[in-house]
């Protein structure tokens, strides 16, 4: 049995799992932690109080979950699997059962969450052991959907980990970087070892913190992401000439980079999101 009260150890982990005939796959990013000093790291670095509200994206067997309400603090789970979804209060009130009622589990896919979905218990961060597949997709979509969202602290793979909070110039920044930098301040913050996982994984982990910050002004996001998806569409080619399909022509892209300030010569891994908005805005102007 697991030695720290409240928490799942590999023992019962793998009980769970034997018990709903659980077998993890790829397909929905299924590692799941047993190790009660990982869950507690991760709860510590996050900083959750009794006072927040959290969002626990991909629940699993529940690991994180009961490190989460051990700290007072209420959780949102939101979990895919059916199986799964509906095992999670059963197991949190055999493990921590005065925590029980602070706990909400919606069966949902977090890609296709609204708003509306959690207008009774809008949540001020997000903590989670995210599928490696979708996380970056993941965080964005809940940061955009989500204003009540202050920041959080998720485990990914750490190449995603590396891509999420680096700054231009950096060889990994690019597209994630400059999306999340919309929202505001990404950092990693610590690597995570394979061997606390079940299955363990063939990759390795790292955790993430963000910031929400205040973001550009005065240019819609969807117009700033589209200059950014054609800005690195094509790494190594200068700006004039990658954002020549978006702008409709190379000789256009140069005006437009010419009137935001930025160098046509300049690549998109110079660039912050800063500079990406300039170039949405000169585009928006132009058109009016």
């Amino acid at each position: 049995m697991n030695a720290t009260p409240g928490l799942l150890g590999p023992a019962e982990i793998r009980g769970l799992a034997t018990e709903l005939d659980v077998r993890p796959t790829k397909k929905l990013g299924q590692n799941f932690v047993h190790d009660a000093n990982t869950v507690r790291r991760i709860v510590d670095l996050a900083e959750v109080t009794e006072a927040d509200t959290v969002l626990e994206v991909g629940p699993g067997l529940g690991s994180l979950t009961l490190g989460l309400l051990a700290t007072g603090a209420d959780v949102v789970a939101v979990e895919i699997d059916p199986v799964l979804a509906a095992r999670l209060p059963r197991t949190v009130k055999a493990h921590a059962p005065a925590s029980a009622e602070r706990l909400t589990v919606l069966e949902a896919d977090a890609l296709r969450m609204r708003a509306a979905d959690l207008r009774a218990v809008p949540p001020g961060k997000l903590v989670a052991n995210l599928p490696y597949n979708v996380a970056v997709p993941v965080v964005l979509h809940l940061l955009a959907e989500l204003p009540s969202l202050r920041g959080g602290l998720v485990m990914v793979q750490t190449e995603v980990a590396d891509r999420m909070a680096a700054g231009p110039g950096s060889r990994v920044y690019g597209v994630p970087s400059v999306k999340l930098a919309w929202y505001g301040s990404a950092k990693k913050v610590a690597a995570v070892p394979r061997a606390v996982f079940w299955p363990v994984p063939n990759v390795d982990s790292a955790l993430v913190s963000f910031t929400r910050g205040s973001s550009p002004e005065g240019v819609e996001r969807d117009a700033v992401f589209r200059v950014v998806d054609a800005a690195f569409s094509q790494r190594r080619k200068t700006l004039r000439a990658a954002l020549s399909g978006w702008a409709g022509s190379a000789e256009r892209a140069g005006e437009l980079l010419a009137a935001a300030g930025v160098d046509p010569k300049a690549r998109g891994e110079q660039l912050d999101v800063t500079d990406f908005a300039r170039i949405a805005a000169a585009s928006a102007a132009r058109e009016e």
